[in-house]
């Protein structure tokens, strides 16, 4: 596994309307970590229009997309080209977002 350079997002520059952080995803993301490192609860999205997910001031998501890989199935992962959207009101503090995809398949 490898990560993608960090994606981060000030708290300056997030609004009520939806912001994309950092840019869209290179490869397919098979670990995906987004931390709230801001003093109020965010509102995500992954298609920059609809509501997807909220995180509480200092709260994280950890999505490991291969834990449920099977033999028949292969692994779920994020395609390449997904872009991160957040939206609030903080005055301190970021967001931050590490994507990991596998090398070599």
């Amino acid at each position: 596994m490898w990560p993608e350079p960090l994606r981060s997002l000030t708290a300056v520059a997030i609004s009520s309307t939806y912001m994309g952080i950092g840019s869209a995803t290179l490869n397919p993301t098979k670990i995906y970590w987004i931390q709230n490192n801001t003093d109020v609860i965010l509102t995500f999205s992954w298609d920059g229009v609809n509501d997807h997910f909220v995180l509480v001031s200092d709260g994280f998501l950890l999505l490991d997309m291969t834990a449920n890989k099977s033999n028949t199935g292969g692994f779920a992962a994020a395609p390449a080209g997904t872009r991160t959207y957040v939206k609030g009101s903080p005055t301190t503090g970021s967001v931050d977002l590490t994507v990991w995809y596998g090398r070599n398949g």
